[in-house]
């Protein structure tokens, strides 16, 4: 009886080996695959990344702040961040009362003040428009004087129409 008993357990203990091994075997399976996809995911998340970083050095291609040859033109301006200042220069003809002085047309639901500004080198900028409702672009040549006044001059237009 005794032997018996002993035979019984061993099964049972044979029984709880094989069965751990089973499912640890599944267990160990399953995370190989999670970490498969998690390294596939991950690949594509490194591709979009580079794809997104190529598409903002492009982006930035016509920037003055990228632009070594044009920012030599402020070297003795002694200005931290010539395209901080002329952006605020720019601002500053919206402040008048009515349209801003630089935008060709007259507001038809409010003042055409400027919106966005992009300074593409130490010549040219060009800037978005709008009365909240009409908007348009403005391509704008300016010079940043030794005195840091800096003169706008207004180079071509375009205001979009709104096809009903």
């Amino acid at each position: 009886m005794k032997s018996k008993i002993y035979l019984y357990l061993f099964l049972f203990t044979a029984l709880i080996c094989l069965y751990l091994l089973v499912s640890g075997n599944k267990m160990q399976n399953q995370l190989g695959e999670r970490n498969v996809k998690l390294e596939e995911k991950v690949e594509q998340l490194e591709d979009s990344l580079q794809k997104m970083q190529m598409r903002l050095m492009d982006m930035q291609y016509f920037a003055l702040e990228n632009n070594d040859d044009a920012l030599a033109y402020y070297d003795h301006l002694n200005l931290e961040n010539p395209t901080r200042y002329i952006e605020d220069k720019l601002l500053e003809t919206n402040e008048r009362k009515g349209n801003n002085p630089l935008v060709p047309y007259e507001g038809m639901e409010g003042d055409f003040k400027i919106n966005k500004i992009k300074v593409l080198n130490h010549r040219w900028i060009v800037a978005d428009f709008s009365d909240g409702k009409y908007w348009g672009d403005l391509i704008i040549r300016y010079e940043l004087k030794d005195d840091l006044g800096v003169d706008f001059e207004l180079v071509d237009h375009l205001l979009y129409t709104r096809s009903q």
